[in-house]
């Protein structure tokens, strides 16, 4: 036992354990959570007519009179068997407002429906890695900048290349227009998609006041971190009847409008940052790299299928700012605690850039010191209009609901239940950990195996 690990010696403690297959049930419960929350206490469901007990919960029963719950993190560096759960439930939610399903009708399919990109614009010349062999930046005569940085590249870099991404020139990089680019992304994006409604309504001759009563516009976007450390968003962007997906779109509502709408408007649309001695004045726009391509028609063949769409934003919900080393999934509460962020020399200048305008009175509002983990990037990864499909609240109900199922409760209308719950703490013990990773890895296999023999998401 000496010559063993501590892991070793503490998964051959729970091993031992009476209780160590009730413990297992509630690991493999959770989806082999790598970071589960501890409870105790209890929940009874009474009959309120007759006072009767109908069911009765108590974690007095339990290993360590404890019950241990899912983390439900979506970051796959957190926790890697709750983002997947996420990614699911991420998928079947974009999936719904695409093909129809959980209370979506089917009939949504026939909706002008876009997948769009829209990039940030540029702060500065990067580095990075083209296809083909191509290289860098080879500009003749290019010359240096005022700091004396060459304004070309001549390399070849692999898209594991470290310096993929970073400026040529740390010292002409607009560092303050990267965060505050970042910090204002979400109501750039709220602007962009009230100025869509207000063109296509001009568009089709139709008071801008009034657009809503003729048609809606639905979308589900996420974000994600490009190698330069900026966001950029993909889109399904919908146009719906004035009730939503269960009505249909007005005649004059085509691919093609909509198509031409959103390029319009991104080209236009922009969001002025308060002035300020340090940083100045900045005009916020969209990045000219743009993307809107329709969708696939259920009688076509041509655009993105629907499937793939949904997998491609369920695959990026699960990755946080350190999957693309573009900052770090915890907050940092002091100035020294950006020099020990394992991040690229840009990464922290943009965490330091965070720091210093925090700190000024006319970005107050923008929390960015808060934000300096995430660049300055305030928003959530996945957002979506609310009459684009379910939410993620209703899918984990529903499996709640599935999974209450096997419990054979009793249906009884005037029941209650009373519960009450204390917070212990969260995660496992060396062993313990060990022990959920390869439930969680054979869970995983399970899953991809379903996934390949049904030709679904699999989640």
């Amino acid at each position: 036992m000496r010559q063993l690990s501590d892991t070793d010696r503490d998964a051959i403690r729970l091993a031992q354990d009476p209780q160590f297959p009730r413990w297992l049930e509630q690991i493999t419960a959770t989806g082999g959570c790598a970071h589960p929350v501890h409870l105790t206490g209890s929940t009874t469901t009474r009959d309120t007519a007759t006072g009767e007990i109908l069911h009765h919960y108590d974690t007095r029963t339990e290993p360590g009179e404890r019950l241990l719950v899912r983390c439900r993190n979506r970051r796959a560096t957190v926790c890697a068997p709750c983002s997947r759960l996420h990614a699911g439930d991420t998928f079947h939610l974009v999936r719904a407002g695409l093909t129809g399903g959980k209370t979506v009708p089917e009939e949504v399919r026939e909706h002008p429906r876009l997948f769009v990109t829209l990039t940030a614009p540029s702060f500065g010349p990067v580095h990075h890695a083209i296809a083909g062999g191509k290289r860098c930046r080879p500009r003749r005569d290019a010359g240096e900048c005022e700091h004396g940085q060459p304004l070309a590249c001549t390399a070849v870099h692999a898209t594991d290349d470290r310096l993929v991404g970073q400026p040529l020139c740390p010292g002409c990089y607009d560092y303050p227009g990267h965060v505050l680019w970042h910090a204002h992304a979400g109501q750039l994006w709220d602007r962009f998609t009230r100025a869509t409604r207000r063109h296509l309504a001009t568009a089709v001759g139709l008071p801008q006041s009034r657009f809503s009563e003729h048609a809606r516009l639905s979308f589900a976007k996420v974000a994600e971190y490009q190698k330069r450390a900026a966001v950029h968003v993909h889109a399904v962007v919908r146009l719906d009847g004035p009730e939503g997906p269960e009505t249909p779109p007005p005649p004059w509502a085509t691919a093609d409008l909509l198509t031409a709408a959103v390029r319009t408007v991104a080209r236009s649309v922009a969001v002025r940052t308060p002035y300020s001695p340090a940083a100045g004045e900045h005009a916020l726009r969209w990045g000219t790299e743009l993307d809107a391509r329709p969708l696939r028609a259920p009688a076509d063949t041509d655009g993105p299928a629907d499937d793939a769409v949904a997998a491609y934003i369920a695959k990026y919900v699960t990755k946080g700012a350190a999957d693309t080393t573009a900052g770090t999934d915890h907050r940092l509460l002091t100035w020294e605690d950006i020099t020990a962020v394992p991040a690229s020399p840009h990464v922290q200048a943009l965490m330091r850039t965070c720091w210093h305008l925090g700190g000024l009175p006319e970005y107050a509002q923008l929390r960015l010191r808060s934000w300096a983990h995430t660049l300055g990037y305030r928003g959530h990864i996945l957002t979506k209009s609310r009459a684009y499909s379910t939410t993620y609240a209703a899918l984990r109900a529903e499996r709640a609901d599935h999974e209450r199922a096997g419990l054979q409760l009793p249906d009884t209308p005037e029941a209650v239940t009373e519960a009450h719950w204390r917070y212990l703490g969260s995660g496992h013990t060396p062993g313990a950990a060990l022990i959920a990773a390869g439930i969680a890895e054979d869970i995983a296999t399970n899953r991809d195996i379903a996934r390949v023999e049904h030709g679904g998401w699999g989640a």
